[in-house]
């Protein structure tokens, strides 16, 4: 956990750092180009490959079908306390839902499963990443953003921008067609690399939002923690987890490392979204931030115990 920790602080001390330095605009195009590689080279292959070399046996199942309800809830009740109890805009609800819902159970929920349980239950966590959170975000995550988002207005363009933004969706499906000899074991090893190298890239787009937000007096760094920020830590680190280790306690017991991965911080992917549907990335990257501060620590404990 020690290199994870180092990597995520050094690399949103850099994206803060390069939005001082090289200023706002250009700051903000280098995360918007690090963006559009994540979103367009990356990731489809992470969801091809992983997708197409899938094994499921039922007790797993039931685990990713509760992993799926626990999202599901929290996503849900973030949308009922946004909209109805702390009255946000549409775009806010939007990101507190993801922010909620998606976490970061890739890059960060790997190694700290590594770290809890051991590299023999790593495939476990693998395994939720790539059916929970893989899965959900070329279809839920895209889907509230296109509802959410700012950058269409109508059914029909939310639609269209919900197909035409989201190469990841083109990649899942493929990958769930393809055979698994399309999916061969250096393409997987290779396409988990990415998942890692993806880390310090999304925490320096964490660093440049947190920056620019800063300038604009609505963040500082470490950003304010606001009751929105408040509401999607709680309802991802603890809401999450408690229905999926409920049903587990009361249906059938699931592998462990899928209750890590439940309570696993809030995902850089919602950031991702919130980028490409013009959605609060305030919310998102200080959500980001404080949450992947508690886990880390917490992987850190477990490390030297």
């Amino acid at each position: 956990m020690i290199p994870i920790a180092l990597t995520i602080a050094a690399a949103t001390a850099v994206g803060f750092g390069a939005e001082r330095r090289l200023g706002g605009e250009r700051a903000q195009l280098a995360a918007a180009r690090t963006m559009r590689l994540m979103l367009w080279v990356l990731i489809p292959p992470v969801a091809f490959f992983n997708l197409a070399d899938l094994h499921l046996t039922a007790g797993v199942g039931a685990g990713l079908a509760f992993g799926w309800i626990g999202m599901l809830t929290a996503m849900a009740v973030a949308y009922v306390v946004g909209t109805h109890l702390l009255r946000l805009p549409r775009p806010v609800v939007g990101t507190l839902m993801l922010a909620a819902g998606m976490g970061n159970s890739g890059y960060l929920g790997v190694p700290f499963t590594a770290a809890l349980f051991g590299f023999d239950d790593v495939g476990d966590a693998v395994i939720f990443d790539v059916i929970v959170s893989g899965v959900a975000l070329p279809t839920l995550a895209f889907a509230v953003g296109a509802a959410f988002g700012t950058v269409a207005t109508e059914a029909r363009t939310r639609l269209i921008a919900f197909f035409t933004r989201n190469p990841a969706l083109w990649a899942a499906a493929a990958g769930l067609l393809a055979p698994e000899a399309l999916s061969p074991d250096w393409a997987v090893d290779a396409s988990r690399f990415a998942v890692m190298a993806m880390l310090p890239m999304g925490f320096f787009v964490v660093g440049v939002t947190l920056a620019s937000e800063a300038e604009e007096g609505a963040v500082r760094f470490p950003p304010r923690l606001t009751v929105p920020v408040g509401v999607a830590i709680g309802l991802k680190m603890i809401l999450f987890p408690t229905v999926v280790l409920a049903l587990s306690v009361i249906f059938i017991d699931i592998p462990d490392p899928f209750i890590s991965q439940a309570a696993m911080a809030c995902g850089i992917n919602p950031l991702l979204v919130a980028h490409v549907y013009g959605m609060d990335r305030s919310l998102a990257a200080s959500a980001v931030a404080y949450s992947t501060v508690i886990v880390v620590a917490a992987g850190l404990v477990v490390s030297f115990a």
